[in-house]
């Protein structure tokens, strides 16, 4: 049966490397002190989640060359900061689904979720310290703390109508970006690539992680529950500044303003508000600009591969910027 999905692509291209991952992160999530911490862990990570971000920076490593054993705990680091972060999310937007899950803050509680995210990321600076590589300390580090700035900033822009786009480009590079573009990059820094290459990959982390952000942000609008493994409306529930929202109110008329300021800056939602909300993103053509964004940042990342030599995996990574959007196109 032909591999249709690059992400499937590079799954099986790597599959005795993310045998080695996933038993390395089986491994460090264990704990004889709180077994709640293999427990929470094992909720989200068992969950099916595409395993994206440590597979890009396996991929990056092997195009570079790479000839020592650290790309597996590279990829496990990427794989802990990320479910940290998603732990921590989902306290902080009271989510109730994850990956077609209950959310673990639902299961367990808040206290939970926070600490073993916590506990995680204390996990994934122990595996980048046993690199003996400071560069790739600096790049994970430098990344963990822009996530947090970028989860902060999403939280002091909330609700805040006169949001701009390129605040937003700065919230997602930081909560979505950031993760993607250190896990492109540390790939090359731990095979010794040139520096062109490295730069190149961190090129195409970044657009990748915005492209994937902005129709994300997109289909929390426009998509389907049973696809996305989360509810739809979550972000408008939640009263977030995304993409969308940002578009649409720059076309408002006062009427409409009036409606946004109830739903989003007062909080004040009703029913029907969902719905409306979505004609009004449909009638100014929000949605339509926003996922012209989505490919233009696609198409960046697409551009930035042509710097390396063809390969399958260069090609396979080429083809996942395409498929990010092609939910949207």
């Amino acid at each position: 049966m032909p591999l249709n999905k690059p992400h499937d692509q590079l799954a099986n291209i790597f599959i005795d490397d993310m045998d080695a991952v996933d038993k390395l992160i089986k491994q460090r999530m264990a704990s004889k002190e709180a077994p709640r911490i293999p427990e929470v862990t094992a909720h989200l990570i068992d969950a099916g989640g595409k395993r994206l971000r440590p597979m890009l920076t396996l991929a990056a490593a092997k195009m570079c060359g790479n000839k020592t054993p650290y790309h597996i705990h590279l990829a496990a680091t990427v794989e802990f900061i990320h479910t940290a972060t998603l732990l921590h999310d989902d306290v902080v937007d009271e989510s109730q689904q994850r990956r077609g899950r209950p959310t673990a803050n639902l299961l367990w509680d808040n206290q939970s979720s926070v600490l073993v995210g916590d506990y995680l990321f204390s996990r994934s600076f122990q595996l980048m310290v046993e690199t003996g590589n400071l560069r790739v300390l600096d790049i994970l580090a430098n990344a963990s703390a822009t996530i947090a700035e970028g989860e902060v900033l999403q939280l002091t822009v909330a609700q805040n109508l006169n949001t701009s786009e390129d605040t937003y480009l700065k919230v997602i590079r930081g909560k979505t970006a950031a993760l993607f573009e250190a896990a492109c990059k540390v790939g090359g820094v731990i095979s010794s690539a040139d520096e062109k290459i490295i730069d190149a990959l961190a090129t195409y982390g970044d657009a990748l992680g915005i492209s994937f952000q902005i129709t994300d942000d997109l289909l929390d609008y426009a998509g389907e529950s049973s696809n996305l493994g989360k509810s739809i409306g979550d972000d408008f529930r939640e009263r977030k500044m995304s993409l969308p929202l940002i578009k649409v109110l720059t076309k408002a008329d006062q009427k409409e303003k009036n409606f946004w300021i109830r739903t989003i800056e007062k909080g004040d939602q009703q029913d029907d508000d969902l719905d409306h909300a979505l004609e009004l993103m449909i009638k100014h053509g929000a949605l339509e600009e926003a996922r012209k964004d989505a490919l233009y940042w696609a198409n960046k990342a697409k551009q930035a591969m042509n710097t390396l030599p063809e390969s399958e995996i260069r090609n396979a990574l080429m083809d996942l910027s395409d498929y990010v959007v092609r939910r949207i196109t």
